[in-house]
């Protein structure tokens, strides 16, 4: 039984998306994304009024006005479950180069939720479904100190 993830403070977090269909979609009017059945991994923070809680209020839910790149591609992709951490410091940038460099991942061709930084992606995609303990043993080698990092299953 996994512990209950208190989403109401600020801190980083990761949607862990299913894609079953094959098909390219519109992100925004300047890329398009190339979805293939498995899986992807989207990060992001919520330091914002409302914290997490806010934030992964607007991910569970479709976009009546897409405004993130994660907006358009949550239309296709089911959310199946959220990695959350309530460490007091901004580290999207660290998980998304974990995803990519320690877990295998592949960003899309273009910066997909990273316009605000210099990472190459916020989103990964993989084969099969990323193991939380995995992903949390890379980032402990990255970061010893690094607050717990929970699941939630959706």
């Amino acid at each position: 039984m996994r512990p209950s993830v208190s989403a109401a403070g600020a801190g980083t977090y990761a949607l862990l998306l299913r894609i079953d269909v094959t098909e390219e979609i519109a992100i925004g009017r300047r890329h398009r994304l190339r979805m293939a059945p498995g899986w992807a991994v989207y990060v992001g923070s919520a330091f914002g009024p409302g914290g997490a809680a806010a934030r992964l209020a607007h991910h569970r839910r479709p976009a009546v006005r897409p405004h993130w790149h994660i907006d358009y591609l949550r239309s296709r992709a089911v959310l199946r479950a959220v990695w959350i951490s309530h460490d007091p410091i901004h580290r999207e940038c660290l998980w998304a180069t974990v995803l990519r460099e320690d877990l295998g991942g592949v960003p899309p061709p273009f910066r997909f939720g990273a316009s605000d930084c210099r990472c190459a992606a916020h989103l990964h995609r993989f084969p099969d479904r990323p193991v939380l303990t995995a992903f949390v043993a890379a980032l402990r080698v990255r970061c010893p100190v690094h607050a717990a990092v929970l699941e939630q299953a959706e």
